[in-house]
């Protein structure tokens, strides 16, 4: 006979995904500086710890990048569809658009204010000669004919020559492309209206699909993570830094003031909790810290966003994929902005007040320019060259970008989730009892993953998802909400991720 205890689970901590990140953030730290130990070069002769951690951290990031087409695809023209469900979609759609701009507005002025007080590159002119820029630029017209679809799947090809017998061929998608593309079949099946049913329900059960694939890429987070990390530790190196500290601690102070100070006081300012906030986002700016990737991070964006914010569905999947191609309040705002301040002082060049407000009007409208490209570093060109600065500058600056575009990220995300949830209750969205039960669950088990005789909503923690009847088992199809008061929690529900 098999005793009870001997069925036992795992403890909570064991299979909850925060301290799933958390150990895998030490353990990556600690096999990054065991391979730095073993000798070899990352670039031209890694040895086998070095090519193991990298094998897992780029694999996780490629499954990630797979799953964002289908994912924008199939959700964009699911939500933009089933906004006739929402009133006032138009009012939504500028609203949320005016509040990307405000918050933009506030992240680089807080890059302004710290890089003219700190001046990170004053007097460091001397100390280590820019290296000549020779990579994509942004600019205005780039931007423009970038709108414009090439095909209808927004892909791209790029070739380069290895050696005179060589040419090696790429492929890769336009994210702000494909969302073009997908908005444009969006609104089209929103006037049709009937006859476009039949579509819409493939549409929404494919959205089903990728959504449940998605959630298993995201159950390997820790695993990406250990790899992610360990290979920016052997990679870089804690001394990588030299003498760009001062704008390396220059640029996290300010990500940190928007993160800390700015974001709280807006959410505070709505008479939401700041706790809830932080607890609710916090697997997914986790997850964009390691990752480097907005985009990448999305379906975590928008699946906390929904399920531990409560913004509806129907919203929500039209706000988060548009915020993670335009909203960066880390790569196009605080970065830029001292960046740009560190490269004049770099070569001892004074700003004037103009130049300091067109500083703020290309962070402000120039963020959706990097979509689909390297986001920071093409922002940081499209900023130079409006103010004429040397773009030799961010030759330097490439250096200590990977260890940047971990904090960079991981704000974006966070504002990503922030300012659907901010218009969502100025416009009576928002669902105040998703957003303030207790975190008392993994928001990433599914809801047909609870057990026999429990409401999934429970397992969540987070009450019904939105869009979703309470234990119906299934997260796909989105739909109109239905208010549910939080479940209870559960002794077979694990430990919360974020508290």
């Amino acid at each position: 006979m098999i005793s009870a205890e001997s069925t036992r689970r795992l403890p909570r901590w064991a299979t909850s995904f925060g301290p799933q990140i958390v150990l895998a953030l030490l353990l990556g730290v600690v096999l990054g500086t065991a391979a730095d130990r073993l000798g070899g070069d990352p670039a031209t002769d890694p040895n086998w710890l070095m090519t193991a951690l990298d094998t897992i951290g780029t694999s996780y990031v490629s499954l990630l990048k797979a799953a964002v087409v289908p994912l924008i695809v199939t959700a964009v023209i699911s939500s933009i569809a089933n906004l006739r469900e929402v009133s006032n979609a138009a009012r939504l759609a500028w609203k949320t658009l005016l509040w990307f701009g405000i918050t933009a507005l506030i992240a680089v002025t807080v890059g302004l204010v710290l890089g003219l007080v700190v001046q990170p590159g004053a007097g460091s002119g001397a100390a280590a000669p820019a290296e000549a820029y020779t990579g994509t630029q942004g600019s205005w017209l780039g931007f423009l004919t970038g709108l414009v679809p090439a095909n209808f799947l927004g892909l791209q090809v790029s070739s380069s020559v290895v050696d005179p017998e060589t040419v090696q061929t790429s492929l890769g998608f336009n994210v702000l492309q494909v969302l073009v593309v997908s908005a444009a079949v969006g609104i089209a099946a929103l006037k049709v209206g009937a006859p476009a049913e039949p579509f819409l329900a493939v549409v929404r059960a494919a959205l089903a699909v990728v959504q449940k694939v998605v959630w298993w890429i995201i159950r390997l987070a820790p695993l990406g993570t250990l790899g992610l990390i360990g290979r920016a530790v052997f990679e870089y190196g804690w001394t990588s830094m030299g003498g760009l500290l001062a704008f390396v601690a220059t640029v996290y102070a300010g990500l940190l003031v928007v993160a800390l100070v700015v974001y709280p006081a807006l959410v505070k300012a709505h008479g939401l909790s700041v706790r809830q906030y932080f607890s609710g986002v916090w697997p997914a700016v986790q997850l964009g810290f390691v990752s480097r990737s907005s985009v990448g991070t999305m379906p975590l964006t928008q699946r906390v966003t929904e399920r531990s914010l409560g913004v509806p569905r129907a919203y929500a999947s039209f706000a988060v994929p548009l915020g993670a191609t335009t909203k960066m309040d880390g790569c196009a705002a605080v970065y830029p902005a001292i960046a740009a301040l560190f490269v004049a002082q770099f070569y001892g060049i004074e700003l004037d007040v103009t130049q300091y407000v067109l500083i703020a009007l290309v962070s402000v409208l120039g963020s959706a320019a990097t979509a689909g490209t390297t986001g920071a570093t093409v922002m940081l060109t499209l900023t130079l060259s409006t103010l004429g600065l040397p773009l030799d500058g961010v030759g330097l600056l490439l250096a200590v970008d990977p260890i940047i575009d971990m904090g960079r990220t991981a704000l974006n995300v966070a504002g990503q989730a922030l300012v659907p949830t901010i218009v969502a209750h100025r416009e009576g969205l928002l669902d105040r009892r998703l957003y303030d039960a207790p975190r008392s669950g993994d928001p990433f088990v599914p809801e047909d993953a609870a057990p026999e005789g429990t409401d999934p909503a429970a397992r969540a923690g987070t009450g019904p998802a939105p869009g979703t009847e309470a234990g119906s088992g299934t997260d796909a199809a989105p739909g109109p909400r239905t208010e549910h008061a939080p479940q209870p929690r559960t002794e077979d529900a694990p430990a919360a991720a974020a508290r």
